[in-house]
């Protein structure tokens, strides 16, 4: 009993019969049915080409006399250019005998030089040639003479006498007038008749082209109409904007002949200009004959070899000048067919109809490529004939990780990035690559081994790009131009954890979005998927996740991020829920749903979507600003403040002054203060660099300070990025100061509860070591036991601190 796949393979092999029978089929009804399809195919071109002209003409003369008119001009024209050529003709036919000169001298120019060398070579090949059977036996030998030697006669046997030839003499009749009619007449007939045919349907054509449109729509569109229609309007507008094109390109092409030819000396430079633009219409052989006729003509009556030079240098630079500069910018995209394609098809249409097969190749072609992009069964055509690139960058991606080593995929992705961005990369290239990998391995399409490889290969990838330097880095190491860089303001600190649902593929993915966060200034994290279930969720727990994407990669599916949803859900109410179907296009709203009744808040498919919608998430900490928290016993805490003296200004403050310009000096930060949290205000009872406003009022608001948080902590606080931070990043005196880095701690009365706290800023993001956390948590100490001591101070006596002010 046949298996499954024996069917399939039998049904393939059927279906490639029956393609190649019908292809077969259709080329030998094409052959033999020529005389009707030859005038059929040019008075659709024509149709095409004249269309949007009687358009316009409709709107007020109406259709009979807009067509008619139409008709009436083009072939006008044609008639008047077909005098004028003619003209010209007579009248080079006349001048052609004072010719005879200048065609004699070149004739001659090209015979065999009459060197000894020459002559002697030409003799020995005569000989040997008598030699041979069939030959008429020795050659006579011929006087020659050597150079510095006289004359030398040879003599040789006389040769017979001729046989005399018999002259007959025949009467001439007169010319049969009909006889000759016919024979003038018979070879234009059939042209004449394919001219009349193609005028007839042309102005039919016309006169009813949208009867025939929906005619063929109805044939051919059953139950495909809107496809059907989107092909037809494809294959029109590209068949007409080619004849246009190429109509405006070939009238320039010959103007420019006719202008140079003219200024060159050719006689009827109009009549080349004009054929040229008869000839162009055939493709690569059309510009070669129409290059030849002038430069005969030139070389038949130039004395020298100035004028026909010119005419090919004057041929050569117009065609080379339309073909790379005008042609490219009026045809945009040309036809939608490659260049090798249009050699073939050239070759096949004139083999198939003739010259006039050649003049149709590419309208013909265009035809076929557009029905291959719209007919599924025929997409063969497309990839044949289009200009398309045959493969996908991620199909070409692929393929060279299937080449193991034959072709480096780094350079695919270097081009890549040149004209898209990382996260169009990793959607468009990198997770279509993995997913198709890991389906064909479980359909064993490729073994273990060679999924191995490029997973290993791809974490080579992602490890480069994860190694490029950032924006920031780029313009202080390599002096990048910022002007045209957009202004972008920091993400609110947000932390992202990336967790797979199963696999390692979902881990590969979670990779991607992990970097493109970092670009983006999120603190983000991407997880193992070797960890099961409760080990991601303790990692969440553990690094206090705002956000989480579960990333599902095909061939994964959604019941294990349901799974996970559930799970995370359930332990953290709050958390924000992104889950990254990637690359999916069905059945997404039904997996929408499902994840959403599971926990999840978006459902997303590409890396970019999860980049915007994880951003979407972070907005609030950025547009929102936390207030310093009031502790519980800040009452006890105040009273303490107030006993300590602190709040009342006197001479005793420059001990202070001189601590933190020595803080500020050490830490090599521009600003150092030691503030006091008062029930409303944060009071800078000393400072160092502080802008001149604020030194002078000597205070801000109490819930708009960082040193409160100090306070309500009660612990020495370092934020290396306040921008990242969510309980500064939108606090308007920091944004207005430009304050990116703040380290503070804790300074307390002699109750042991905390009043202030001695701090540095800085205006760039820094990292704070251990030993400097240790040092400024010293200095704080200190200003701490100095404020003990003064507590119980009479008559204002001072006692300084020598490790501090010297």
């Amino acid at each position: 009993m046949p298996t499954p796949k024996n069917k399939i393979a039998a049904s393939d092999a059927l279906v490639g019969l029956w393609t190649l029978a019908l292809t077969v089929f259709v080329i030998v009804a094409l052959y033999f049915g020529r005389e009707l399809l030859i005038p059929l195919a040019l008075s659709a071109l024509l149709t095409f080409l004249l269309s949007p002209l009687v358009t316009r003409l409709e709107r007020w003369l109406g259709r009979i006399v807009a067509v008619l008119f139409v008709v009436i001009l083009i072939f006008s024209a044609t008639g008047a250019a077909g005098w004028l050529v003619t003209r010209q003709l007579v009248d080079l036919a006349t001048k052609l005998p004072e010719y005879k000169g200048n065609i004699v001298q070149k004739l001659h120019a090209f015979r065999t030089p009459k060197s000894a060398a020459f002559t002697k070579f030409s003799q020995t090949v005569d000989e040997l040639k008598q030699e041979l059977p069939g030959g008429t036996g020795p050659v006579a030998p011929t006087i020659t003479q050597e150079p510095g030697k006289p004359e030398t006669a040879i003599s040789s046997p006389p040769n017979p006498p001729p046989n005399p030839v018999t002259v007959k003499v025949v009467e001439t009749s007169k010319a049969n007038l009909l006889e000759l009619i016919q024979t003038i007449i018979t070879p234009l007939l059939g042209p004449l008749g394919t001219a009349a045919l193609v005028l007839v349907l042309v102005i039919c054509m016309l006169f009813q082209r949208e009867d025939l449109r929906n005619r063929l729509i109805r044939l051919v569109g059953q139950g495909r109409i809107s496809a059907t229609t989107r092909a037809m309007d494809d294959a029109a507008d590209r068949v007409a904007r080619y004849l246009r094109m190429q109509l405006l390109v070939n009238v320039t092409y010959g103007v420019c002949i006719t202008v140079g030819l003219y200024f060159i000396g050719v006689p009827n430079a109009a009549l080349w200009g004009a054929l040229s633009i008869v000839l162009r219409f055939i493709p690569y052989i059309g510009p070669w004959v129409a290059t030849i006729l002038p430069t005969l003509l030139a070389l038949a009556i130039s004395p020298g070899w100035r004028m026909p030079v010119l005419t090919v240098a004057l041929f050569g630079g117009i065609e080379l000048l339309l073909n790379n500069v005008l042609e490219p910018l009026l045809y945009g995209k040309h036809t939608g067919v490659s260049s090798i394609a249009l050699i073939v098809a050239a070759v096949f249409w004139t083999w198939l109809w003739g010259p006039l097969g050649l003049v149709l190749a590419t309208p013909l072609t265009v035809c076929l490529v557009v029905m291959g992009r719209h007919v599924p069964r025929l997409a063969f055509l497309s990839v044949l004939l289009s200009d398309e690139e045959p493969l996908t960058a991620a199909e070409d991606c692929y393929r060279r990780l299937l080449s193991a080593g034959e072709q480096d995929e780094t350079e695919l992705v270097e081009a890549y990035l040149k004209e898209h961005s990382l996260a169009a990369l990793y959607d468009s290239v990198l997770i279509p690559v993995i997913s198709s990998a890991e389906t064909d391995a479980r359909q064993a399409r490729i073994d273990q081994e060679q999924l191995a490889e490029i997973r290993q290969n791809l974490r080579v990838v992602l490890d480069d790009l994860a190694l490029r330097p950032a924006v920031a880095d780029q313009i202080k190491e390599e002096q990048i131009d910022t002007a045209h860089l957009p202004d972008i303001a920091p993400i609110a600190h947000c932390r992202v954890y990336c967790l797979p649902a199963r696999a390692e593929r979902d881990e590969f993915a979670g990779a991607m979005l992990t970097q493109l966060l970092r670009e983006q200034n999120f603190e983000a994290h991407n997880a193992s998927a070797a960890l099961p279930a409760n080990e991601l969720l303790d990692l969440v727990a553990a690094d206090h996740a705002d956000a989480v994407c579960i990333s599902v990669l095909a061939p994964s599916t959604v019941i294990h991020a349901r799974f996970l949803c559930t799970k995370l859900r359930a332990r953290f109410p709050r958390l924000k829920i992104v889950v990254g179907l990637w690359g999916a296009t069905e059945r997404v709203a039904e997996a929408t749903k499902r994840l959403r009744d599971s926990g999840a808040d978006e459902t997303v498919v590409t890396l970019a979507d999860a980049l915007a919608q994880i951003s979407t998430f972070a907005q609030p900490l950025s547009d929102s600003m936390m207030p310093a928290p009031i502790p519980a016993d800040d009452d006890d805490r105040l009273a303490a403040l107030a006993e300590s003296g602190l709040l009342e200004s006197n001479d005793d403050d420059r001990v202070f002054d001189r601590i933190t310009a020595k803080v500020a000096r050490i830490f090599e930060v521009p600003i150092a203060l030691l503030t006091l949290i008062d029930r409303e205000r944060q009071i800078f009872k000393s400072q160092s660099g502080l802008p001149a406003e604020l030194a002078q009022a000597r205070h801000i608001a109490r819930d708009i300070s960082i040193c409160g948080h100090v306070v309500a902590s009660n612990e020495l606080l370092v934020l290396e990025d306040l921008a990242r931070d969510r309980r500064f990043a939108n606090n308007p005196l920091l944004r207005e100061r430009g304050l990116r880095f703040y380290a503070g701690a804790p300074i307390r009365a002699a109750s042991g509860q905390p009043i202030g706290s001695l701090c540095i800023l800085d205006v760039k993001p820094r990292q704070f070591t251990a030993r400097e956390t240790r040092l400024l948590q010293e200095y704080a100490n200190d200003i701490t036991e100095e404020i003990a001591r003064r507590a119980p101070m009479i008559d204002g006596d001072v006692v300084e601190i020598p490790s501090l002010v010297s």
